[in-house]
């Protein structure tokens, strides 16, 4: 077990903060019905975490929203429905999972790991754009990039890095070029990654699109704890008539 329940008011606190909940809106678990925060921002946002269920979004679409139960707002088709007229375009949905301690995992031989953004970018080159859109390394400012061997002239093999969610998570993304797959190396820079993450006093934080079944592959493996999911769509900024 790598998540204690006393540490789940902690994520919960993060989220409230996130998506501008009142104080204590999810500090007591799952009450059994959904919570519906009005908010302007260009998204529609649907929140399972654990058993609490939050939506927020534009007041007209929360209203809409009302005929969905919340397993229909966790498909991500029924959203593109519900946004059709407000121009939605998907965001996916993501499974949440999170750790608050893990195994760590020793490598066989010593790595080289850099910290640097160059070897970072030069990662990203070597991966299909799609991967590199998901992960995102570029907005995680802590980076560790695991080298091809011990060899300081060794290209990357796998980074895996973090950015602080709310003040207390640690958002963590890894990304692995596919020639290097399937050796463990993404595991090996998932952990490293979390557990200085996790020595700053941060809770990890990973979501995995439901359908990147790799992904969840090497989060169970990392031990990593699935909470619940995240569906998003993104809407068209709505235009100021002219006077």
């Amino acid at each position: 077990m790598t998540f204690d329940a006393s540490s789940a008011p902690i994520v919960r606190l993060a989220w409230e903060r996130h998506l501008g909940l009142p104080a204590d809106s999810l500090a007591g678990g799952g009450s059994g019905a959904r919570i519906t925060q009005a908010a302007e921002a260009g998204s529609l946002t649907f929140l399972r975490l654990w058993d609490q269920a939050v939506l927020t979004g534009p007041p007209e679409l929360l209203r809409a929203a009302e005929a969905y139960s919340d397993d229909d707002l966790s498909d991500h088709a029924n959203m593109l429905r519900l946004t059709r007229d407000e121009g939605g375009r998907g965001r996916g949905t993501q499974a949440l999972y999170y750790a608050d301690d893990m195994p760590l995992h020793e490598p066989a031989e010593t790595v080289m790991v850099s910290h640097g953004n160059p070897e970072a970018a030069a990662l990203e080159a070597m991966c299909p754009p799609d991967d590199v859109n998901d992960v995102g390394l570029a907005a995680l400012p802590h980076k560790f990039t695991v080298m091809e061997s011990g060899d300081p002239g060794a290209g990357p093999a796998a980074c895996a890095a973090y950015a602080e969610f709310a003040g207390l998570l640690a958002q963590l993304g890894t990304l692995v070029p596919p020639q290097y797959r399937r050796r463990g190396l993404g595991a090996l820079a998932a952990s490293i990654a979390a557990h200085e993450a996790l020595a700053t006093g941060l809770i990890v934080q990973w979501r995995a699109d439901i359908n990147n079944a790799g992904a969840h592959a090497l989060a169970l493996s990392v031990g990593l704890n699935v909470a619940g999911l995240q569906t998003s769509v993104a809407l068209q900024p709505r235009q100021t008539p002219h006077r």
